[in-house]
């Protein structure tokens, strides 16, 4: 089950039926099954505390996953997305808003199926995979 939150901001994702399904197809098609991905949408600020508090970071960011699954089959988690970065990221790489937000979706997904972006060679995977699934 996919379900969508929002914390300290006034946000509605665009089409969130259409990004379930799309969600969903990801995670089938990686070979996994969804238990529950709540994706909880807020400010920087809100997610610049959570980043300090859980781990230690004094960075803003985007997203935040949190893998709560209890087998590697069934994916749980609680994914905190950034809108504010979601808006910078967008003008910066001049992409839609609705894009960018797929993308840092999906980007936790990814996390979540075992992809990493520590080294050159993780990132350009993600990225392929970020690319391969927004086109779905």
């Amino acid at each position: 089950m996919v379900q969508f939150f929002v914390e300290d901001i006034n946000f509605n994702p665009p089409t969130p039926s259409k990004l379930k399904k799309w969600i969903s197809q990801v995670v089938q098609l990686e070979g996994r099954e969804i238990k529950e991905l709540n994706y909880i949408f807020c400010s920087d600020t809100y997610l610049l505390s959570m980043n300090q508090n859980f781990l230690a970071h004094n960075t803003y960011t985007d997203i935040l996953t949190f893998d709560n699954s209890d087998t590697p089959l069934y994916l749980s988690s609680d994914i905190f997305i950034s809108i504010e970065r979601v808006k910078e990221n967008a003008s910066t790489y001049k992409v839609s808003f609705d894009h960018e937000l797929r993308r840092v979706m999906i980007h936790g997904v990814l996390h979540l199926l075992g992809y990493n972006d520590k080294s050159a060679d993780q990132q350009t995977e993600m990225r392929i995979k970020e690319e391969a699934y927004l086109s779905l």
